[in-house]
Parts: C-alpha cells; structure tokens; sequence
C-alpha cells in the first residue's frame, strides 16, 4: 500500500516562510546568498566585494577579512578576485539538525575607515538521507489463536532531510495473512500497524517474513527498509525432531579432550517447556563410544573425551536421543558417524633380514646383500614409505614389492681400499611434517686373492766377499701383497735352474717365511764372479698369485792367490832363472826378466818386483823394474864384479795383507865374445818375441781403457737409477768399488792367463774384464819412466800354452 498527499498545511507554511524572508533581507540591508549542501571545494558562492561596494584594489590594504559565528572555515573569500567560495564540506543536518531553516552568518570587516557588514548564506537540503527504521530486524510473536482484524502496532521510519525530501510513503510485501495500515492527522504520519486478515496456523506456517519499505520525496528517491519477523506460538503438541537423521562429521585422530566433534540440534515445534529438549546416548550405546565422547544434555554438543586412535577404530557410529520435557514427553533419534581421520603419528618400522654378509669383493653388480621391508600403521600419503639410503655407492635399493626393497651392489668392490661400509637406510612417510626412521648396515668386504705379491724393485744387486763362510746371510728380498689374512700370506723359493754344471740350490737358498737368502757354501771369485737368479713369492690364496724379483750377486775378490811365478827360459833351471850376462855390456842393459802372475784381480793382481839386498850387503850392479820385473845393469860390469852373479827378487801384490813369493835369478859373467851362439840366436828370437809381446800390450790397454770407461758409463747411469733405492745390506756387502781406465802410475799388470767366469740366468760363462783403481799411493815417476813405459802383460795361455 502506499500513502501520500501532494498538497496540505506544511507546503503552504514554507512557502510563506520563503517569502518573508526576501522581504526581511531586503529591508535590512544585508547580502544574501544560497548555496546547497555537500558542495565541492571551490564551489563559487557570490561576488561579495562587489555586493558590498568595496574595489577589488582597497581589499589588500584595508585589511579584508571574514569572522564568522561558529564554522568559519565552511566559507573562504579570494582576495583577488573578492569571490566567496565554498572551503570545505557543508553538512546541513549536521549544521542545523531538522530545523526548516538552515544558514551561515559571515560578519565581513574592513579599516581605513572600519566597517561591518553582515552576510548571511543559506544551505539549501539536497536528499542524501535514506529514510533509517528504529531496527533493521523486528520480531514478533503472535499466538497461532489471535483472531483476524488484529492490529499490530509498528514504529515508522524517519528521514533527517526536510521538506519534500523527508515525506515518506511505505509498502509492505505481499502475503496472505498481513496488511499495513497507517495513521495519520493533518500534519504528520503517528504510526504503523499490521493488521491480520485470516486466522493463523502455526503448524502450516510457524514463522512470517515480512518487509516494509520507506520511500522518501526527494529526487532521485531513497528507500530504507525493516524486516519484520513473526513467530506463531503454538501448543504442545509436537514431538522434537533432528534437523538430519544422519550427521556425517570427520574428526582427526590424537584431537584433545574437550574438541567439539559435532553438535546435533533438534527442534519441537511446540513452545514453552514442552520444546525444551534434553539430549542423551541411546541406552544400549557401547562402553567404548561412551568412553571416548561426551553429550552436551543441553545445546547437544558432542566433544571427545577419551584417546581416539585411527588405528584403533577408523568409524563410531553414535546413536543419539532427543527427548521434549513435556506430558508425556515425545522423542526422536538420529545416528552421528564420526570418521576418523588419520594423522601422521606413527614412525615406519624397518626390519632388515636375509644378510649376506660378507660380501666377496668381487661379486657381481646386482648381488643380494639384504632384505628390507618396511611398514607404517598410518594410511593414505602418511602411510607411504620411501627408503633412501645413505651413501650411495656402492650400494642402491631396489623396490621389489610395496614396501618391500633389496639392498644391492651397484658397483665394484675393493677389499683393498675399504674393509667395511656402514650404510644408513632412512624410511620416511609422506605426512606433514614427514616422520622417519633409520637403519644402519654395516656391510664387511671380504677378501679374494687377487693380488699377486709385489717386490718394491724389480732387480736388487748384491756385493759378497768371496770365501764366506757357509750359510752366510747375504740379503732378504721382500714382497708385499695388498690382500688380508691367507691370501697376503708370502712365501718364497728359488726359481731352479743350473749354474754351469750344477744345480743353483748348491749356491743360495732363501728362507720361505722371512724371504732371507743364505749363501750355502763359499764363493770363490776366480770361479764365480756374478750368479744371477730368481726368486718367486707366492702367497697362500687359492688359486696362489706370485711374482719373481731378479738378483745379482757380485762376488768380490779377496786376496787369498799368492804370486805365481813363470817357468824360466829354455836353459834354465826349475824355480831360477839363468842367464849369461858379457861384461862389455854397458849401463841399463837388460840382461833377464822375472814373470809372475797372481790368480786374484784388481789391487790383489797388481804385482810389483823389488831386489833383495845382497848377502854380503855390497852395492849391486844390477836392479829390477818396479812393475816390469826385468833386471838391467845400473853400470857397466868390470873385472871386479863377482863372475856368478845371485839375484833374489821380491814380487808382491797390493793385496791387504800382500802376498809375496821369491825369485832367484842366476847371472854368469863372460867375457866379451863368449857369449855361444844358441844364446845370441835366443837373445834375437827373445827380442823379437818382446817385441811382439809390447805390441800386445799396448793393444791390451787400448782394450782396457775403452771396456773401463763404459764400464764407467753403465755402473754412473745404475746408481742415478737407483739412488732412490733403500740400502741393500748384507753380511759381506762392501762399497762400491771405484772404476778406472788408469792407475796413479799409468800402468797395468794382467796378472795371470785365465777367463774370468761370469754366471747368470743366460748362457754359458763369458769372459769380462774388471779393472779397479789401485788404492796405494802414487808410484816414483821420474826415476823409473821407463818401466812404466814398458808394460809386459802376459797372455801366453790364450795364445798357445
């Protein structure tokens, strides 16, 4: 419905109001001006320096300004231009409430003279106020017996604006049980009303919605409106019942005591005390459901009271009751299923079995080490179980079944390198936030025999005085096999074979636990002077690895060989030499020669000759090379001198101690011419025969000098090789002899017809030459340059002997 009148006593009295007020501002005098409310800044209000009659030139110097009574600052005047504009936001319900008339009075000074005058600006109402009801929701309560054409009475709605703009006119919603009716007199609306039409039935329609609109006068038009809300009361007749009869609800295990799970709610549509409801368990309800939650009586709360555990129990059915309080009372019943969620609150549980354990270290990629199965009571993403394992290599896990891993080889092993991995395998869920759990394995790598022993050099040279004593220690030979236990258990032997025409065991043999290689019998170095051999390790391992190392004994000579002297000349007697010397021979004629030869090399084979003194300690006429051995006259003989002639000679070796042997050399002294042919034809055939043998021995130290000198080469480059080597000792290891192409004489005494033997692993005996510097001092020079010239090296055996 809708009420309204276009004319009346309200519109007239503001018309008449308008109306003396331009009649009063025209008597008195003063500027008027109007302006709207919630005018923008800046809005222009009115010339008032020129309504005033003041120039815009005097409003400066006669110091213009405004007071005004209360809100000064709504208005401002530019001194410019003399304009009166709008300063800042004029509400005029909030200046003048719902007062008809509404202005600002400006009192505007100026000096020089002083004057006041008065301004008055008026704030005209614009609608910008929806008409506001007392409550946005009424409610109501009818009982369901009121009879029709009863009235309601309601509170209107009001509008701060005026005029116009606060008439209002009201509807109501259309419905079959309610009218509106308004009430009214000449001058403005008293009240509302509803008035009901028909009887009410509160089991039909227990509750009426109903909404009143108010609309005011203004342009554009506002509307506010109020819900009126009506309850129809009813007997007791009525049983309660569950707004569902099935409350599904989710309830996360591990929740607290006391979280709410659910709340049923039931309703009676009856009133009073015969709606009060009271909830309860049904009676045949199981201890461990009454154990685990509690029923609110009263509002029908359901919270836990008890440990709810998923694993336990995944769904409670709840069977609950709602009785009324009245006579008699009436009930109903709904079931609560409470599904229970799982948390994350179980740790996996890992079990290792199946160990294979130890590992060979050369099994193959892929090998079983160990079973793995792991489990979580949780489900869902809480209950899947990753494994991961830590560190890698060299090692994986691989999924064989759900849930269930193998812990395999991924790469090769090494005993060598490590003995032992400790692996970490960690389970972890997939909840939030993840739980894990960890496992160690300790994985033992076994050995194989797949090191061979290893010596630390290929080859060891070894110095041994000759004439050792047997069973002799002369060196021990090492090796090392990087495997454990049997398999890096060595042991050595000899590499058989024959050393000329014996076996090699008659010479050496070597301990097999401590690798100690023993001399079984003397050396002798004119028989021997390198044995070269083999000796195997082998470790215990099956099957047995082995490796050789070479060896090369030196024997080092010793001066055990006394000087051997020559058989003399055709003519001479057995151990003497015998010779028919003219006594016209002159100074430094040589009338004999004593050879010798020593078995020894070296210094040991180094001979020197000396004249023993004569028995009845006069001065000889004869001496002897140092080194040559030959006797020469050191003047010439005359009668005086003793016609037979015994010489002793001393010859000596550089051996330590030196060894000597004597040798008496017969001279008979003939006179010039005597001397029978044969001796002339042998002293030529001598000369001659000495002629070629000094050939021979200048070849010989040509021969000496270029065998040394690379001698000299190969042993420099052999101990640059191997001076990074440890020290080799043994029992008779000597330094290392010096070699040389030279003594501190220059000269060379080749001892004695023989081959020097050299034995090794390779062929037969070869002949060599070893030369070692001598080790006395410098021999007299000047006094004897011609003996040391003269070198007689004696080679007979090889040539023809």
């Amino acid at each position: 419905m809708v009420f309204s009148w276009r004319e009346g006593p309200g519109v007239r009295r503001l018309l008449l109001s308008l109306l003396l007020l331009a009649v009063w501002e025209a008597s008195s005098g003063q500027v008027h001006y109007s302006v709207p409310e919630e005018a923008k800044h800046g809005t222009f209000v009115g010339r008032i320096a020129q309504d005033l009659g003041l120039e815009l030139a005097e409003l400066v110097p006669r110091l213009f300004r405004v007071a005004s009574k209360g809100r000064g600052d709504l208005l401002e005047i530019n001194l410019q231009n003399g304009i009166l504009f709008v300063n800042s936001r004029i509400d005029r319900e909030e200046l003048c409430g719902r007062s008809l008339e509404c202005s600002i009075h400006l009192e505007v000074m100026v000096d020089r003279p002083l004057q006041v005058f008065h301004v008055e600006v008026e704030v005209r109402d614009i609608n910008d106020n929806q008409p506001v009801f007392p409550m946005s929701v009424k409610n109501l309560f009818i009982y369901e017996s009121r009879p029709p054409g009863s009235r309601i009475p309601l509170e209107g709605a009001t509008d701060a604006d005026i005029g116009v703009n606060s008439l209002l006119t009201y509807t109501l919603n259309s419905n079959d049980y309610f009218t509106l009716d308004v009430k009214r007199n000449d001058e403005e609306i008293k009240s509302l009303g509803l008035v009901l039409k028909k009887p009410l039935n509160r089991e039909d329609t227990p509750e009426h919605q109903l909404i009143i609109t108010a609309v005011d006068g203004g342009k554009p038009e506002l509307t506010g409106t109020t819900q009126v809300k009506i309850t129809i009361l009813d007997v007791n007749d009525n049983a309660p019942e569950f707004e569902r009869t099935v409350y599904k609800v989710k309830l996360l295990e591990n929740a607290p005591n006391g979280t709410l799970a659910v709340i049923v709610n039931a309703s009676d549509l009856d009133e009073g005390i015969n709606k009060d409801i009271v909830y309860s368990f049904n009676t045949d309800m199981s201890a461990d459901i009454l154990s685990k939650f509690h029923l609110d009586p009263v509002n029908g709360y359901i919270s836990v009271k008890g440990n709810i555990d998923f694993e336990e129990t995944k769904l409670y059915e709840i069977q609950v009751e709602a009785r009324d309080k009245g006579i008699p009372p009436m009930a109903d019943h709904c079931t609560v299923l409470v599904e229970i969620l799982d948390a994350n609150d179980n740790i996996p549980e890992l079990v290792i079995k199946s160990l294979s354990l130890p590992v060979l270290e050369d099994a193959p990629l892929g090998t079983v080490i160990a079973l793995i199965s792991v489990s979580d009571r949780d489900s869902g993403a809480n209950g899947q179980v990753i494994c991961t394992l830590t560190p890698h290599a060299p090692f994986k896990l691989v999924s064989t079944f759900k849930n269930y891993y193998s812990l395999v080889l991924d790469s090769a092993l090494d005993h060598e390198s490590m003995t032992n991995y400790e692996v970490v395998v960690t389970a972890r869920d997939g909840g939030s936030p993840s739980l894990s759990a960890t496992a160690r394995v300790s994985v033992e790598v076994a050995d194989v025999n797949d090191n061979a022993p290893a010596f630390a050099q290929p080859e060891y040279t070894v110095f041994v005085k000759e004439n050792n004593p047997p069973g002799s220690h002369i060196f021990t030979v090492s090796a090392r096999d990087a495997d454990a236990q049997e398999n890096a258990r060595v042991s050595y032997s000899l590499v058989e074979r024959r050393v000329g025409e014996r076996a090699l065991s008659s010479y050496v043999s070597v301990h097999a636990e401590s690798g100690k290689v023993y001399a079984l019998q003397p050396l002798d170095h004119e028989e021997l002077e390198l044995l070269q051999f083999q000796v195997s390790a082998r470790d215990a391992g099956v099957p047995p690895l082995g490796s050789n190392v070479t060896l090369q004994v030196f024997v080092l000579d010793e001066n055990d060989n006394a000087p051997a002297l020559l058989p003399p000349g055709a003519g001479g007697g057995a151990g003497a030499v015998s010779e028919l010397v003219s006594r016209s021979v002159g100074a430094g004629h040589v009338v004999a020669k004593v050879r010798a030869v020593d078995a020894d090399s070296g210094y040991n084979a180094w001979l020197s000759f000396e004249l023993q003194p004569a028995a009845g300690g006069g001065r000889s006429p004869f001496r002897v090379g140092l080194y040559t051995g030959e006797i020469s006259t050191t003047r010439a003989l005359d009668e005086a001198d003793a016609p037979r002639q015994r010489l002793l000679v001393l010859v000596k070796d550089h051996g330590e101690p030196a060894l000597t042997a004597t040798a008496t050399v017969l001279l008979s002294l003939v006179e010039s011419g005597q001397a029978p042919k044969a001796s002339s034809r042998a002293s030529v055939g001598s000369a001659s025969a000495e002629t070629a043998l000094v050939d021979v021995n200048v070849y010989l130290i040509i021969a000496i000098c270029a065998v040394s000198s690379l001698l000299v080469l190969t042993l420099l480059l052999y101990v640059a090789l191997r001076c990074s080597a440890p020290p080799i000792e043994g029992v008779f290891g000597p330094g290392k002899p010096t070699l040389v192409c030279s003594s501190a004489v220059e000269s060379w005494s080749y001892s004695k017809q023989r081959r020097q033997k050299v034995c090794s692993g390779e062929g037969p005996p070869k002949a060599d030459l070893m030369a070692f510097s001598p080790s006395l001092p410098p021999g007299p020079v000047n006094g004897h340059i011609e003996e040391q010239l003269d070198v007689d090296v004696d080679f007979s055996s090889k040539i023809g002997t």
